[in-house]
């Protein structure tokens, strides 16, 4: 089996993804990095001037405006870049949704929200991105799940489960699809300072809780997660199946804060 040596088993020079939720934080870091090692990127989210924005700094991108809930939606996103590039190497699920609440104060229709964007649009993402990919025996499937889907905070039931499910279904996927060429593998972010952590980054008693459970004692950068989605995408990634790389700067190993 021939293989690239060196750095060239990190390029993915002209292949194409689809990042959901590109448009900032982690999913855009993702497709910053993928494009700088060759990927021809397709941007996601809700957003078409957030895309527009996001897009002048991914280079060999393209926009795909719509919201991962949509089921059809992400159907014809898949087929237009299929007929528009002629592939499609894989997929990074990393559009999310966190609702913080007790369950006393969560109801089963705010649960199914949650699992609508968390579970059932990756999956359905997944499994459309992998129908074409068995085709041509080969394909990258990345998650983006989190810590709280093995260890939670008080009062975060309901993203704690969904992420929970993520878990569970990379690594049956992993099972099923690994036959056809195809890994899948999930990413747990540890506290990353993005947009939507910006308030807990910017409290200063709060972010001493993160700092202190990290034994690097600061929070990680999105940047950090790109260079994980880009192994795991790549050659150097591809004996790689069914497993959740955690990016946490070792908050996970420490036994207290």
């Amino acid at each position: 089996m021939e293989t690239a040596n060196g750095f060239e088993r990190f390029s993915l020079r002209d292949q194409v993804f689809i990042i959901t939720g590109a448009s900032s934080g982690i999913g855009l870091s993702i497709a910053i990095g993928m494009s700088s090692v060759g990927a021809i990127v397709g941007l996601n989210s809700r957003s078409q001037k957030n895309l527009m924005d996001a897009a002048k700094s991914v280079p060999n991108s393209f926009m795909l405006p719509f919201d991962v809930v949509d089921l059809d939606a992400a159907e014809r996103a898949i087929e237009n870049t299929i007929e528009q590039y002629g592939r499609l190497d894989g997929v990074v699920c990393n559009a999310g949704a966190r609702d913080r609440r007790p369950i006393d104060q969560m109801d089963a229709v705010d649960f199914r929200a949650l699992l609508e964007t968390n579970l059932v649009a990756p999956f359905q993402l997944a499994r459309l991105a992998a129908k074409h990919m068995v085709k041509v025996g080969r394909g990258r499937i990345l998650f983006l799940t989190s810590l709280a889907a093995n260890q939670s905070r008080p009062g975060d039931p309901g993203y704690a489960g969904t992420k929970g499910g993520i878990n569970g279904l990379l690594r049956a996927l992993a099972v099923d699809l690994g036959p056809h060429g195809i890994t899948v593998n999930g990413i747990a972010p540890g506290a990353i300072a993005t947009e939507t952590n910006l308030s807990l980054a910017s409290d200063p008693e709060r972010s001493k809780e993160f700092t202190r459970q990290s034994p690097l004692g600061r929070w990680g950068t999105p940047e950090e997660i790109a260079g994980a989605a880009i192994f795991l995408a790549s050659e150097a990634g591809r004996y790689v199946n069914g497993h959740v790389l955690t990016v946490d700067g070792g908050a996970s190993v420490k036994i207290f804060g």
